[in-house]
């Protein structure tokens, strides 16, 4: 099972995270969903980050790098203060209305090597979506460490396939989360996908992990940057029909894209190593019978990408 960070409510402040299956899960987040704090949730809505790449120190200002491939001059390139990206993009979400019921951090929450410190950062940044009564889920990309992430939040060891893996369901949607650790799905886990996609083939589902499962992406080589068993992947999920969308984050790019009637959406970062002019932030998605809307939220509001919105509607 994925990390789950359940709601905190005002009457039940819980020490750290605790991840709950599925069905234990929803119960505590009805009961948690009582408090008048937490009243105002979209069932449908999800808000999307990814690769949050905090630092136990919230004053770190992080270098931008230049990417290969990218037609940008040596220096130009954005480098951004982690802690109070995060903040805003906490913020942003926080004033939407009504609120999702869930966020997804898809990867990479850690800056480093997922360092205590990282993660006791990472989750004092995201309380104010959980006192909100927001249901937060992380997957596993290649900036983490297992251990101190279980030990920052007791009671995260819950596994599938030997990795972080599981779905939860939303009214118009199942919600996959993949652990795709180093840039791999890994037979046990194609296993599990397999068998779990076969269950309820009248169910829509949408898909997330961390890595790129295409071979290339902005010029950098498949090795350390895209997802190597990528295209058995991409093979299962186009297989299964049932399967309407997948999402990933790593590259700190954003597209939405729709090969061969399965969109594909490369979720944007909301931080460092964007080459200069890119969008940086978030994702709004609310979804629908049938389909989904997404809106960018950038960090900066005057970027002449925010507010920009794409309409999904799923292959039959």
């Amino acid at each position: 099972m994925p990390i789950q960070l359940p709601p905190i409510s005002r009457r039940s402040f819980l020490s750290g995270g605790i991840a709950i299956s599925g069905h234990s899960l929803l119960q505590r987040c009805a009961s948690a969903a009582t408090d008048r704090t937490i009243q105002d949730l979209h069932a449908n809505r999800i808000a999307l980050l990814a690769d949050a790449h905090v630092s136990s120190d919230p004053t770190t200002f992080i270098d931008g790098t230049k990417w290969t491939g990218t037609p940008v001059k040596g220096g130009e390139h954005e480098g951004v203060n982690m802690a109070e990206s995060l903040g805003h993009v906490v913020q942003d979400v926080l004033a939407t209305r009504p609120r999702p019921a869930h966020a997804i951090v898809n990867g990479d929450c850690a800056n480093d090597t997922g360092t205590p410190g990282e993660y006791r950062e990472f989750l004092r940044l995201i309380e104010p979506l959980r006192k909100s009564g927001i249901t937060v889920h992380v997957t596993i990309g290649n900036h983490y460490n297992r251990a101190n992430l279980w030990n920052a939040a007791p009671g995260l060891k819950l596994e599938q396939a030997d990795r972080h893996v599981g779905a939860f369901q939303l009214p118009a949607v199942e919600v996959v989360l993949l652990d795709s650790e180093q840039g791999t799905i890994g037979e046990s886990q194609f296993q599990w996908l397999e068998q779990h996609l076969a269950r309820d083939a009248h169910k829509p589902a949408i898909v997330f992990f961390h890595y790129n499962p295409q071979p290339h992406t902005e010029g950098r080589p498949i090795d350390g940057f895209s997802n190597r068993d990528g295209e058995i992947l991409l093979t299962i999920l186009q297989r299964h029909r049932r399967v309407k969308a997948y999402f990933y984050g790593h590259t700190h790019n954003w597209s939405a894209l729709n090969p061969d009637g399965l969109h594909a959406i490369n979720q944007p970062c909301f931080g460092p190593y964007v080459a200069k002019g890119k969008p940086y932030g978030w994702v709004d998605m609310r979804l629908r019978n049938g389909g989904a809307h997404l809106e960018l939220r950038c960090v900066d509001p005057d970027h002449p990408n925010h507010g920009e919105r794409h309409v999904l509607g799923w292959r039959t």
